[in-house]
């Protein structure tokens, strides 16, 4: 019974978060037709993954099969590695025990190893494939136009690298066009990314890998209704599908046309590998960069009088903020304060620190979160939703499109703040549905 209260407070959530969406947008007229496709479309996904057995049974045999995937990435690292690679409480074959959590050795190689994985995918079509088909699918249900279709569909599987699959068209987008772009890139997560939330919460949560991709692919309908219902369409345009083969040899620029298609199956391993290098490094140091910044800044505010027996931080700072939220998508009175916190710490120390926060709380003898809340809070945080891929996206759109620096720099401020909207939506559902 209880349970059944707060599965009604995450509904009420879902049209609260957005009418709030809509109140510190343009508050211009909408499209209907865009806006009820949107919300029938995110909760037609939600129900097939939560309600059909049909369903339930393919997320997890997606779950096994990436989990099988990281599991056969172990056995290089820890050709390289050796006990470093290990996670705690594992022993080699010789008997030597793993020396404890090591975020660099045992989490991004298996990253190079996914990005492989993805490439060689891609080198036989499956994914140019599979984004076709989601392009049409959204371009019927919520009446998009053929580039907001295609760049949804893309940024299921990519990052940054949706906007150049449709490079050619940026310049022409409209404003609204534009604000659904960053919205999707934002609200979602790369495929190569995925595995590290995998690793992460394997050990916490059944089928983690089978609801990390719906909750990325739920998040595309919930970024459309807040970007749509922040910035409406005001331009009327021909609005027909965009039907795109990728056919570049590497993820790294996929608007270059006159890339040649790898010759072989090893080829395109290793441009996989290489580019899963780059953003493993990436990672890295963005982490590094972050967290670094943000103990600076907590040390400046330490200085700062304590108030109700703590010292202020960016992350308590931003928990107020995060409060009223974790009320809207359904958790419990008990839940308010830890979850407010997590969500809170994803906007500087990124979704990687917060799903491992998750992780390591849920992995106690008494864990926090409910299975429900647990759910709620993984889709909630399923997504690019802090200020560094503000400016990896900002930073990539304005690269392509220079002329409209200043236009993207300011909807890139406000993307940050739809992306999370969008997320929070897909944590209701989830929270209703669970």
């Amino acid at each position: 019974m209880e349970d059944f209260i707060y599965k009604w407070i995450s509904l009420i959530g879902f049209f609260v978060i957005s009418f709030i969406a809509w109140i510190t947008g343009t508050k211009t007229k909408i499209n209907l037709k865009t806006i009820l496709g949107s919300i029938l479309l995110a909760w037609t996904i939600g129900g097939l993954t939560f309600w059909l057995p049909w369903t339930r049974n393919a997320l997890q045999w997606l779950n096994n099969i990436l989990i099988s995937i990281l599991q056969a990435s172990q056995k290089g690292t820890i050709f390289l590695f050796g006990p470093l690679a290990i996670s705690p409480g594992q022993t080699l074959k010789d008997g030597t025990e793993s020396i404890g959590f090591i975020l660099a050795m045992q989490v991004l190689p298996s990253v190079i190893f996914f990005s492989a994985v993805i490439s060689l995918l891609y080198y036989f079509n499956i994914i140019q494939t599979c984004v076709n088909q989601f392009s049409k699918i959204f371009h019927k249900s919520m009446g998009l136009s053929g580039v907001e279709s295609f760049s949804a569909a893309t940024s299921i599987f990519f990052g940054i690298e949706s906007c150049l699959a449709i490079s050619k068209y940026l310049n022409n987008m409209t404003r609204s066009e534009l604000m659904t772009l960053i919205t999707c890139m934002m609200a979602t997560v790369a495929s190569t990314v995925m595995a590290i939330y995998v690793i992460a919460l394997k050990d916490v949560f059944p089928q983690i890998a089978g609801h990390l991709f719906s909750a990325s692919l739920i998040s595309i309908p919930c970024s459309i209704l807040i970007s749509k219902l922040s910035i409406p369409e005001t331009i009327t345009k021909k609005r027909e599908p965009i039907n795109i083969l990728i056919e570049n040899s590497s993820l790294d620029d996929l608007s270059n046309s006159s890339q040649k298609k790898p010759s072989n199956i090893m080829v395109a391993l290793m441009d996989g590998g290489a580019m899963g290098v780059k953003l493993a490094i990436s990672i890295a140091t963005l982490l590094i960069i972050v967290l670094g910044l943000q103990e600076l800044i907590d040390l400046a505010l330490k200085q700062i009088p304590i108030i109700f027996g703590h010292s202020i931080s960016i992350n308590r700072i931003l928990s107020w903020a995060c409060f009223p939220f974790t009320i809207l998508i359904g958790l419990r009175p008990d839940e308010w304060e830890i979850g407010s916190q997590i969500l809170a710490s994803r906007f500087v120390g990124t979704e990687v620190t917060s799903y491992f926060q998750i992780a390591a709380i849920q992995s106690n003898h008494t864990p926090i979160f409910s299975l429900r809340s647990l759910t709620i809070m993984i889709y909630s945080l399923c997504g690019f939703v802090h200020i560094a891929s503000l400016g990896i996206f900002v930073g990539g759109l304005t690269a392509i499109v220079p002329s409209r620096a200043t236009e993207i720099s300011l909807l890139g401020l406000r993307g940050l703040w739809t992306a999370f909207l969008a997320t929070l939506l897909t944590g209701c559902i989830a929270g209703v549905l669970a």
